[in-house]
């Protein structure tokens, strides 16, 4: 005579299946969550100035105050990366609200061409929500052939509510400070090859 089956057993199988498939879908929803988080973190950054992340804008303001403040620059180049990155000018003093263009120099200090992108920031971290750029080199990836130097535009104004601001208003001093990493070109995608025509016949 055959031994009687487990029951236990038989009804213990769904209930472990459906732990087992919990917890997948807990471990792919935090997944999910933890490669969201950095474009969403970034995009917060951009929003609110967090973290001294500077403003992209379109337009100049329209409101200049007769209150000046001073903008610094700072410039800094990761290994890896051949080049001779600096500011023009370290140092500009206008009037909140005004637009105006500095730029910076790099050159290429090596014999083959390199690519670079530039991260940017500012201090103190509560200005970064006011200092806006219309134009920079840091929006886009930078060629540099063997020895060559560019000349490299930056457009900003600082935006008047930095005055309204209590955390901001007292602010006398920004500095900006960028960062080139290198960064490697696109490629072209490879031609598909066309097939090779055999002459032998039969």
């Amino acid at each position: 005579m055959s031994a009687p089956q487990d029951t236990t057993d038989k009804a213990a199988n769904p209930a472990n299946r459906r732990i087992v498939i919990a917890c997948s879908a807990f471990v792919i929803s935090m997944l999910g969550v933890s490669y969201a988080a950095v474009p969403l973190y970034k995009l917060f950054c951009q929003v609110t100035g967090y973290g001294g992340t500077t403003q992209r804008v379109e337009q100049m303001s329209d409101t200049i105050l007769d209150r000046t403040i001073k903008v610094r620059f700072d410039s800094n180049v990761a290994s890896g990366l051949p080049w001779d990155f600096k500011p023009v000018e370290r140092e500009v003093e206008l009037r909140i609200g005004e637009t105006i263009e500095v730029a910076y120099t790099a050159e290429n200090v090596s014999d083959v061409s390199t690519y670079g992108q530039a991260t940017f920031n500012v201090t103190p971290m509560s200005a970064g929500a006011y200092f806006n750029k219309i134009q920079c080199f840091c929006f886009t990836e930078t060629e540099l052939k063997p020895g060559e130097t560019m000349n490299m535009p930056v457009v900003f104004f600082v935006d008047p509510a930095i005055v309204d601001d209590p955390d901001a208003k007292g602010i006398t001093t920004i500095t900006l400070s960028y960062t080139f990493f290198p960064h490697a070109s696109e490629k072209p995608v490879a031609a598909v090859a066309e097939p090779v025509q055999d002459n032998n016949t039969l």
